[in-house]
């Protein structure tokens, strides 16, 4: 989500965000079960980005926060405004995804971030699990960049879906390292499914990849 630090580009919601929290919060206070948040961090904005993480991390019901690759807030993974606001959201335990996808061609965007630098990024807090997401959508490049970093998961969304998508990524990670996202509202949820429903592994590899496995970086325990 949206927390009022420059992630939308469009100043009039950046300011509704800012003074009236609780648009962000009733939500999660009326369906604690089903909704668990998350937030865009802004590297460009530090300072603001900090209070964030101390508002609706350390203070407030958030757990976890989202670099993205696209938009006013993307900012490389590697750059080293980054640094410190993975290290603030490391010292509170909380999830980290970064947005990471290859292009045919190179980036062509500034701010984006590919598997193999967060690869990078995460070998300097090899203790804390960061999630890949949509593998990179180049997904056999990015399992493989990202395969000997074990603190490092991917996330399914964000592509069509392929056969063997599913089967590489428990053969070469595990299903351990596998978590499965629905790219809600721009993806279709049955298409989304399908990448593992379909797949051609266990029974309990899907149960970990469709939810068990975020529940654990969550500290969930039933």
């Amino acid at each position: 989500g949206h927390v009022g630090i420059g992630t939308t580009g469009d100043p009039e919601v950046e300011a509704l965000l800012r003074s009236r929290p609780e648009l962000i919060l009733k939500p999660l206070e009326r369906w604690p079960d089903r909704l668990l948040g998350m937030f865009q961090l802004n590297a460009h904005d530090g300072p603001g980005s900090r209070d964030a993480i101390q508002r609706w991390l350390a203070d407030g019901p958030m757990r976890g926060v989202y670099f993205p690759g696209g938009g006013p807030a993307a900012v490389t993974c590697t750059d080293r405004r980054v640094l410190p606001l993975v290290e603030q959201v490391v010292r509170l335990g909380a999830v980290i995804m970064q947005h990471t996808w290859y292009k045919t061609g190179g980036k062509q965007g500034l701010g984006e971030s590919t598997p193999a630098e967060l690869a990078e990024l995460a070998r300097r807090f090899p203790d804390h699990p960061f999630i890949c997401a949509h593998a990179g959508g180049e997904w056999e490049r990015g399992i493989r960049a990202i395969r000997g970093v074990s603190n490092v998961l991917v996330e399914t969304s964000g592509f069509d879906a392929t056969a063997g998508f599913i089967e590489m990524a428990v053969r070469e990670l595990g299903a351990e390292r596998i978590v499965f996202g629905s790219h809600l509202p721009s993806r279709s949820l049955g298409t989304e499914l399908s990448k593992v429903i379909a797949a051609n592994i266990s029974e309990r590899e899907k149960r970990l990849i469709l939810g068990e496995n975020f529940r654990r970086l969550l500290g969930v325990v039933d």
